[in-house]
């Protein structure tokens, strides 16, 4: 905002007066010649009143410093160290919360309220808050605002008062927006969004967010080259009024034309529209341009781009130029742990995201462990025709030695997903495929007898859609989410044979101040079609675990067999709450846990297996850090006292 003055105030000429009066008083002996001299001052005298300020300094017996007022540190050339109070005096609880935020953030007495200062420290940095808080009133439109700096005590203590006297609040007496004659259909929303008008007050932090919000709006508005420039303001003192100027160049409403790139780019032109949320000949909206460039960095194959709108080929239209330099596709990753349920683990990964062109990725992961031996293979398509929608191929060999079972498997799958991400976390998720599975397995037919080898050849078609409702995806404070899977099956073993397996997950969460946020769960699963003792052990129901019941193992709730192995089952039934207490960046997290597995195609909710324990939390730039510690209530014959999970995220 530019302002001008129609009249020179005379505040210049008061601040020169006041702080010639205070160098002629903390300098006496520049005022008077040598034969005038005084003797030399006590050490233990009281200190002169302050010319200009009218008030006696606190008093400051020697050696102790003033009575009953609290004195930290050690004496200095310029006096004892102390501790002060800061107050804003002479403004009323609107002018208080106008200037408070900003005054607390700039102030040098308040940045250094906790830190002892001797008299003279006071005394500058009450001088500079004072001409501090007479700028800030003067941004709010109090023009003739002037600010009294006092030293006093209050009952022992040192008071720094900064005495504001901000007189008449100056007003508009006309607001002139220029220009928008040349768009007619939106003179009036372009008006609304800047806000301001006559009679408003002639506030400086209210007209530049109005001119900040006529730019954004005039760009969702479909004038990519307007031109917003400051408002010329002009203040007459003698009046106490304003006057506003804006003048704005729309430059035409334009509707989107083509995607342009340079040769041999990263991405076609084609493509780019497919991640773009534009279409051409729809209306140009700024927004669009840095959700477009915020698309492109999260592909990962993307170091720098620039997007900006540049005139197109007929005067009613914007072409879109997208300039992008690429990043290193290729990352080798590598990953050592050790868990509990998981035993020992070694990973490795090599992936190569612009595998074929556009965004074809490929990744090659090999898994050695004393519970996982794996070597897998998988193609993956990102913005597969349409932005989100990814398109996967998976081939892996794989070698799982369970709790509840133990596979030697061969899988070929494919299928396509709309997916969501840190950076643009979608409401609604869905995913669809086809898997074929090859698997020999050794699990336990049902509690009464021993495990069993069996080899099954499966084909499934699991489909997911979820709902996000919740305010982060790594870290939810409040909302819900709801989620339902649903995979039919069709097994050979023993004859041809279908079923279908079900689960529903549902989530809330609920802040209750600042620091604490309750959280809770439910989930539910059912098989139906076929017995138990029929279905593959890998592909019935387990509980227990760090994503399931802490305080029990992984897979260790629910029926076992005669040598005390989960069995599995065709339903479930899950519970879990806690309240995540927050303290900066850690935190902690009581929690409970419940459920079970039954055999029979509906859970009945029975015989539940509680845990409970505490989590410690690390909040990170990129995500809450969890360790869980649980321990099982009503634990069954071998489950382990003490259970230890971590990982990255909340536990749901």
């Amino acid at each position: 905002m530019t302002c001008c003055s129609s009249r020179r105030s005379g505040a210049a000429l008061a601040v020169a007066a006041y702080l010639a009066a205070a160098f002629s008083w903390s300098c006496p002996a520049l005022a008077q010649t040598a034969s005038q001299a005084e003797p030399a001052l006590d050490p233990d005298s009281p200190l002169d009143p302050l010319p200009g300020l009218d008030v006696d300094w606190p008093e400051l017996p020697a050696d102790e410093g003033p009575a009953e007022a609290p004195v930290t540190g050690t004496p200095t050339e310029a006096g004892t160290a102390l501790r002060y109070e800061v107050r804003l005096e002479g403004l009323d609880v609107e002018q208080t919360e106008a200037v408070s935020s900003q005054f607390n953030a700039l102030s040098t007495l308040k940045s250094s309220e906790k830190t002892p200062a001797n008299v003279a420290q006071i005394d500058r940095r009450a001088r500079e808050d004072a001409e501090l808080l007479a700028e800030l009133l003067r941004a709010r439109g109090f023009y003739d605002a002037e600010v009294e700096p006092r030293v006093a005590t209050d009952a022992g203590r040192v008071i720094v008062s900064l005495a504001a006297e901000p007189g008449e609040q100056y007003r508009f007496t006309e607001v002139e927006v220029r220009g928008l004659e040349t768009a007619p259909d939106q003179a009036q929303a372009l008006r609304d969004a800047f806000g301001i008008r006559k009679d408003d007050p002639v506030d400086a932090a209210a007209v530049n967010a109005g001119t900040t919000a006529l730019r954004q709006r005039i760009g969702q508005g479909g004038f990519p080259f307007a031109q917003v420039p400051d408002p010329q303001v002009v203040v007459d003192r003698e009046s106490r009024t304003a006057t506003l100027v804006l003048s704005v160049d729309p430059g035409g409403a334009r509707k989107y034309g083509r995607i342009i790139v340079p040769e041999r780019s990263l991405f076609s032109a084609r493509h780019i529209g497919e991640i773009a949320r534009f279409k051409p000949g729809q209306p140009f909206e700024a927004s669009d341009i840095e959700d477009l460039r915020r698309a492109l960095i999260a592909t990962g194959l993307v170091s720098t781009v620039s997007v900006s709108p540049q005139p197109g080929a007929t005067p009613d239209t914007v072409d879109v130029a997208v300039r992008i330099e690429p990043a290193p596709p290729r990352t080798i990753a590598g990953e050592l742990g050790y868990g509990t349920g998981e035993g020992a683990r070694a990973a490795v990964s090599w992936q190569h995201r612009n595998f074929f062109s556009p965004e074809g990725g490929l990744t090659l992961r090999a898994v050695a462990g004393t519970r996982e031996q794996t070597a897998a293979a998988s193609l993956r398509r990102n913005n597969f025709r349409k932005r989100d929608h990814v398109l996967t191929a998976d081939i892996a060999l794989s070698h799982l030695d369970q709790p509840g079972y133990e596979a030697r498997s061969f899988l070929l799958g494919a299928g396509i997903e709309r997916q969501t991400n840190i950076v643009f976390q979608k409401k609604w998720t869905w995913s669809a495929a086809v898997n074929l599975i090859a698997s020999n397995e050794r699990g336990a037919i049902n509690s009464t007898t021993s495990t069993t080898r069996r080899t099954y050849l499966i084909g499934a078609l699991p489909g997911m859609l979820a709902y996000d409702g919740s305010d982060n995806l790594l870290d939810p404070t409040r909302g819900f989410r709801l989620s339902g899977r649903l995979s039919p099956e069709l097994s050979l073993q023993n004859g041809a044979f279908g079923y279908a397996r079900l689960q529903l997950d549902a989530s809330g969460y609920q802040p209750v101040s600042d620091r604490v946020v309750l959280a809770g769960r439910i989930r539910l699963g059912s098989i139906a079609g076929a017995p138990a003792s029929r279905i593959a052990p890998s592909r019935r129901f387990f509980a227990g675990g760090g994503g399931s019941v802490r305080g029990f193992g992984f897979q260790a709730i629910g029926p076992r067999d005669q040598d005390n192995n989960p069995t599995g089952g065709r339903s479930l039934a899950e519970f879990g709450a806690e309240a995540r207490i927050r303290f900066g960046a850690f935190g902690i997290v009581p929690f409970l846990d419940g459920g079970n597995i039954y055999r029979s195609a509906l859970p009945s909710f029975g015989g539940l297996r509680y845990g409970a324990g505490l989590g410690v939390r690390y909040h990170s730039n990129f995500g809450p850090i969890r360790v869980d510690v649980g321990t099982p209530i009503n634990p069954q014959r071998g489950d382990s006292r003490v259970t230890v999970f971590v990982s990255l995220g909340q536990a749901f």
